[in-house]
C-alpha cells in the first residue's frame, strides 16, 4: 500500500484528556499510520504485532543521522521530539557504538544484581509509607508522595549522586517527572540539570565510590574513545531521568488501577495473586510510555503491507500496543491481573529492550505492596482523582492522585 507519512491522518496530541481513546482511533486507522508529532511526520506504529517487527527491524535505526533532513529540521528543541532525537547517549546508537556504550551499564542491571537490592529497596518504600502519616489529615497525592519519592531516591543511591546535590538535582527532574504542575517548556530546567549533572562528575572523579557515576567515569578514562565527554553526560541524564520518570507513572498507573477496581486489589491482599501480576498488568493495559520517537528508515521497506521510503522516521505507540486486541482479545481493555498474560512491550523489544526492566519491575512490587498493605482502605478522594493527563506525549500517567488513606494497618 501507497502512503505518505508528510501528509498526517492524526495528530499525537500532547493535551488529549484520553490517549486510550485515541490509540483504539488510531488502531482502526492501520498498523502503520500517517500522524503528526510535536510538529514532525512520522509513522505511528499502533499495534502489538506491527510494533515488535519496528523495534527489532534490521532497517530501522535510531541513528537519527538516517533521518531525512526535512525531517530533522522540522523539530524544535524545545520539544519532548527535539530533546529525545538530539541525545547522544545509547538511546540513539546502533551497532558497535551502541554496544560500547550499553556494555559498562549492563553488570549493574543484571535480575541477580538488582534482586540483591530487594532489602535496601524494601528498607526506601518503608520509609516512604511511613512518610504518609506525617503528612497534614486530608487527601494525599500519591504520585507526589508515594510514586515519585521511592525510584528517585532509589536511583540517586544507585548512581552516586551526592548528599548535598541530591535537593537541587530532584527540583530540576521535578518538572521533567510531572510531579504537579510545572511548565511545559522543560528547555531551561534541562540546561541547568547538564550544569549541575557536570559538578556531580567533578565531585564523584575526586571521591569516587561503588556507584555508576564512577564506573563511567572510570570507562571514560582508561579509554576515552569508549565515552566522549557529551556522551557521558547524556547517558547520566538518561540513567536519571528515563528510569526514574517511567517508575513514577508505573506507581501512578498501578495504584490507580487497583483503587479504581477493589475486586483486583482484593484478589492480591488475599494473596491469590501476586504484586507482581500487577506490575505487568499494569505495564501492558496503561503503559508508562504513550509514545517513543523515533526510528528511521535506512532503506526503502515494507511493513505489513505499508511501504516506508528511506530516512521516514516511525514512532513506537507503547500505550496502544498493550490494548490491541489481536493480541490480547477480548480483554484487551480490561485489567485483569488473574488471567494469563502473553507478555508486552513496554520495556521496548530487540537490542534495545530497557535495561532499567529488572529494577523497574522490583521497584513496583516493593512499593505497591508496602503501601497497600499498610493502607488496604484507601480510597480515591473523588471522582475526578487521576483523570488530569500529564500534558505530553511522551508519558502516560495522570499530573495527580489524590487519595484518602484511611486507617493504617501495620
Amino acid at each position: 500500500m501507497t502512503m505518505d507519512c508528510r501528509h498526517a491522518e492524526f495528530t499525537l496530541d500532547p493535551a488529549t484528556p484520553d490517549v486510550h481513546a485515541d490509540n483504539e482511533r488510531l488502531r482502526e486507522l492501520g498498523p502503520l499510520v500517517p500522524v503528526e508529532i510535536d510538529g514532525v511526520r512520522a509513522w505511528a506504529a499502533t499495534r502489538h504485532a506491527t510494533l515488535a517487527a519496528v523495534l527489532a527491524h534490521p532497517d530501522l535505526s535510531r541513528d537519527v543521522r538516517h533521518w531525512d533532513p526535512e525531517g530533522r529540521a522540522a523539530v524544535s528543541m524545545a520539544t519532548a521530539v527535539g530533546k529525545i532525537t538530539s541525545d547522544t547517549s545509547m538511546l540513539n546508537s546502533e551497532g558497535e557504538a551502541h554496544r560500547r556504550l550499553r556494555t559498562p551499564l549492563i553488570r549493574a542491571f543484571t535480575a541477580r544484581r538488582v534482586q540483591e537490592l530487594r532489602p535496601r529497596v524494601a528498607e526506601m518504600a518503608a520509609d516512604v509509607v511511613d512518610a504518609l502519616a506525617k503528612l497534614p489529615s486530608g487527601p494525599v497525592d500519591l504520585r507526589q508522595h508515594f510514586a515519585y519519592p521511592l525510584p528517585r531516591d532509589v536511583i540517586s543511591e544507585l548512581m552516586g549522586i551526592p548528599e548535598g546535590m541530591r535537593e537541587q538535582l530532584h527540583e530540576l527532574t521535578d518538572v521533567a517527572a510531572r510531579v504537579g504542575d510545572g511548565p511545559d517548556d522543560v528547555s531551561g530546567h534541562r540546561a541547568a540539570l547538564y550544569e549541575l549533572l557536570d559538578e556531580v562528575i567533578e565531585v564523584r572523579r575526586g571521591t569516587p565510590g561503588q556507584d555508576l557515576i564512577t564506573d563511567l567515569i572510570e570507562v571514560r578514562e582508561q579509554d576515552g574513545e569508549r565515552l566522549s565527554r557529551s556522551e557521558l553526560l547524556d547517558t547520566i541524564e538518561l540513567l536519571f531521568i528515563a528510569g526514574h520518570v517511567t517508575t513514577v507513572n508505573l506507581l501512578t498507573n498501578a495504584a490507580r488501577a487497583m483503587l479504581t477496581r477493589p475486586d483486583q486489589l482484593a484478589l492480591v491482599l488475599s494473596g491469590e495473586r501476586p504484586w507482581s501480576a500487577v506490575v505487568e498488568e499494569t505495564l501492558r493495559w496503561d503503559s508508562p510510555v504513550a509514545h517513543f520517537p523515533m526510528r528511521y528508515a535506512v532503506r526503502d521497506l515494507e511493513i505489513d503491507g505499508i511501504r516506508l521510503r528511506k530516512g521516514e522516521a516511525v514512532v513506537a505507540c507503547f500505550a496502544s500496543a498493550g490494548r490491541d486486541p489481536d493480541r490480547y482479545g477480548e480483554r484487551a481493555d480490561r485489567f485483569d491481573v488473574a488471567a494469563p498474560q502473553p507478555g508486552h512491550l513496554s520495556f521496548g523489544h530487540g537490542t534495545h529492550f530497557c535495561l532499567g526492566a529488572p529494577l523497574a519491575r522490583l521497584e513496583g512490587e516493593v512499593a505497591l505492596a508496602a503501601l497497600f498493605e499498610a493502607y488496604p482502605r484507601t480510597v480515591l478522594a473523588g471522582p475526578d482523582s487521576g483523570t488530569r493527563p500529564l500534558g505530553t506525549v511522551l508519558g502516560n500517567s495522570t499530573r495527580s492522585l489524590p487519595v484518602l488513606l484511611g486507617e493504617r494497618s501495620v
